[in-house]
């Protein structure tokens, strides 16, 4: 028996083995490699996209001829194929300026081959919505969700598998950003027009970028001279809030080596807005200018990239400057101060461009300086330091084998001066090196395995293995796996000042340990045609599972904020499903689906942790013109129930509920496209619904608490705005 099934397992190996497929890589002109470019055969239902290195595998039928490639912005592309023995390199030109800027649209959300489960997310889906921010692009796919901290600082924050986003580890093109003191605010340090696309990773992700990952990473790509070519783009924003925005994007091409591009944002509310009369401005006034310069350099030989950004941002809430509340300002009123400057040199050696050997630098220094004032009692100075280099060598064997190798270093350095507390330095040094083997089968079946080693001059040495399979036993099913563990130092007076707008006590026990987790799961996609449209539905589950965790108990003490390990039992199990389906030339209908369960152990009580919607819906839909010129976008989310923490208890009365209910919340956005430029209008949350208390205890300096926003602050919202790229000679 067991001969059998041996010989069964070899047979069905070596058919997978010796089915004939065409392989590839995909450059742009200026010879970097595009991520999610789709290529597919000429009158087939048959297609894939390239994965992080631009590199594509696809089925080959003898009845296919000529292959199709396309990429937003790129000309389409058809190569006429003779052989299926030696990759094909294919190469997509920018639209020229005789054409409209954007004239192909494919899908705006895609999967990315590979072994990880990872989707990436461009401009046609960024561009459904007004996609003032990085928090704002996700709101019209289930990916990821956002949701406010708070109703003083207007801190938004995102969820990946059921998790706060500090468990996510953010990268700008592959180098590790908004670390700590960054972490609360950058949702809104990245400008949507900036942005290229996002690539969301689910579970445990590649050792290459460092051990913080423990639900996954989102890595951001911005807008690239080369690729842009000479340019100059523009977005106007304007909403019944009272937010005016404005982003200025100019590309130029020195000559055919070097590129430069320079990034501008500005943006304010210019009118404070309390729209449920409360006394409090509903969302914070911001007033922010984001300045960026990025440099390119490519050659055959040599890739070389530098940035350098600098965010100037003033924050202030509180009290509204209307109405009879008898509030006093002193006691309310926030105002926090933030510049932050980031630059980066990235260097990649082009050693053998068939094999893609490769050796690459990188190197990242970040400043950030916060200084807020929070009430008339207190106020935080955060000073944070981050260094960051990386060294890797990749190669590939052959069509089956390929190898990645570095080691990394990473510094940080915290300074925090609490009014009348503390004044705190803390240094972290943390040397490491990784390993990294991928063994290809064809395209049916991928198996990814690395391994770090870690030491930090806190907490010592620590290794993190991470796996990856995929496999895709027919061309309409794919189903991947992994395993994988993480690990986090936590930086609380940092990651969590926006709960110094509360009047509550804030315990910080000494000497946290470093998080560790866990992380398991398992996604599967099948793709077909139904009524000879695309048809896709997919399926994953996700169990993270803390070993150690700093926690945020407000259950053991209701009457304080306690930051201390976690005693006890910590995890999340998340499932969701998905749908996609072209239901006519033009029409998309996407569905999703999210269960979350996600406890945490307080006081020796395992309990569901607070602010954690249990459920997660969303339905949208998406209708382009024939003639390009007009499209529909319409989006609906239902938000689950939850818990929230334990009220303190005021004359034998708790001060407010310990649960929230379901809410529905529906966006939509039209838009009208000419040559050089489109129009938009749209809405955000235009079913009315808001939470009638996001402040606990309003009329009272005790137990005065903004931090429990589980659902929408103000209400029904309408914007408009235009987009505009001329490009020139």
């Amino acid at each position: 028996m067991k001969k059998t099934v041996l010989l069964l397992i070899i047979l069905s190996l070596s058919g997978i083995a010796g089915k004939a497929n065409v392989s590839g890589i995909v450059y742009s002109e200026d010879g970097e490699t595009i991520i999610g470019a789709i290529v597919r055969w000429e009158n087939k239902n048959m297609a894939t996209t390239t994965d992080t290195d631009g590199k594509f595998k696809i089925d080959y039928d003898k009845n296919c001829k000529r292959l199709i490639t396309s990429f937003l912005g790129y000309e389409n592309d058809t190569t006429t194929i003779s052989d299926t023995e030696s990759p094909i390199t294919i190469t997509l030109k920018l639209h020229s300026l005789d054409e409209v800027t954007i004239t192909t649209r494919g899908r705006g959300v895609v999967k990315v081959s590979g072994a990880e489960n990872s989707t990436l997310i461009n401009q046609l889906e960024m561009f459904k919505a007004a996609c003032c921010n990085l928090g704002e692009s996700f709101t019209t796919n289930p990916s990821v969700d956002v949701t406010y901290n708070d109703a003083a600082t207007g801190a938004r924050q995102i969820k990946l598998l059921g998790l706060s986003g500090s468990y996510v580890q953010m990268l700008t093109e592959n180098i590790p950003a908004f670390r700590g003191a960054a972490q609360p605010y950058s949702l809104g340090y990245v400008p949507g027009p900036w942005m290229q696309s996002i690539q969301v990773s689910k579970g445990a992700s590649s050792v290459k970028n460092g051990y913080e990952s423990m639900t996954g990473q989102i890595n951001i790509e911005y807008l690239k001279p080369q690729a842009e070519g000479n340019s100059i783009g523009a977005n106007v924003y304007g909403d019944t809030e009272a937010k005016v925005e404005a982003n200025v994007d100019a590309n130029l091409h020195l000559n055919q080596q070097l590129s430069t591009a320079f990034l501008a944002h500005y943006e304010d509310r210019y009118k404070n807005h309390d729209g449920n009369d409360d006394g409090f401005i509903d969302m914070p006034h911001i007033r922010q200018v984001n300045l960026l310069n990025r440099w390119g350099y490519f050659s055959s030989k040599r890739i070389t990239q530098a940035l350098i950004s600098v965010i100037s941002e003033k924050r202030t809430s509180g009290v509204a400057s209307h109405g009879d509340h008898h509030l006093s300002p002193d006691v309310y009123d926030t105002d926090i101060r933030t510049t932050d400057i980031n630059g980066w040199l990235k260097n990649a050696w082009i050693l053998n461009q068939e094999k893609n050997t490769n050796i690459a630098f990188m190197a990242n220094y970040s400043r950030h300086l916060s200084d807020g004032i929070y009430g008339e009692q207190r106020s935080l100075y955060t000073g944070q330091t981050n260094v960051y280099s990386s060294l890797m060598f990749e190669t590939e064997f052959d069509n089956h084998n390929s190898i990645s190798l570095g080691g990394s270093i990473v510094y940080d350095y915290f300074h925090h001066k609490l009014h009348k507390v503390s004044d705190l330095v803390d240094r972290e040094t943390t040397p490491g090196a990784y390993f990294q083997y991928t063994y290809k089968l064809a395209d049916k079946f991928v198996a990814m395995a690395g391994l770090r080693y870690d030491h930090s001059s806190i907490y010592g040495s620590f290794v993190t293995p991470r796996a990856h399979i995929k496999w895709a036993p027919v061309k309409q099913l794919t189903v991947r796996a992994s395993a994988g563990k993480g690990y986090r130092t936590v930086n609380p007076l940092a990651e969590y000042n926006y709960l110094l707008s509360a009047s509550l006590p804030i315990k910080i026990t000494e000497n946290l340990t470093q998080e560790e987790a866990y992380n398991y799961g398992i996604s599967s996609t099948f793709s077909t045609s139904l009524f000879n449209r695309p048809f896709s539905i997919s399926g994953e589950y996700y169990f993270t599972d803390f070993k150690n965790q700093v926690i945020l108990d407000r259950d053991s003490n209701p009457g304080e904020i306690n930051i201390t390990d976690l005693n006890g039992k910590s995890y999340s199990h998340t499932i969701q499903f998905d749908m996609n389906y072209e239901v006519f030339e033009g029409f998309t209908f996407a569905a999703a689906y999210r269960y979350n369960d996600v406890k945490e152990t307080y006081n020796g009580v395992k309990r569901t942790k607070p602010l954690t919607s249990r459920y997660k819906g969303l339905v949208s839909l998406s209708y382009l013109t024939p003639l390009e010129l007009w499209q529909f976008d319409l989006t609906l989310q239902l938000n689950g129930g939850g818990r929230l923490p334990s009220s303190p208890v005021i004359n034998n009365t708790k001060i407010y509920s310990e649960s929230y209910s379901a809410f529905a919340q529906l966006s939509g956005q039209v838009t009208r496209h000419f040559r050089h430029f489109s129009l938009y209008i749209g809405g955000e949350n235009l079913t009315n619904y808001k939470q009638k208390n996001p402040i606990i205890n309003i009329q009272s300096a005790n137990y005065y608490d903004p931090t429990l926003v589980w659902g929408p602050i103000s209400g029904a919202m309408v914007y408009a705005g235009f987009r505009l790229k001329f490009n020139y000679k």
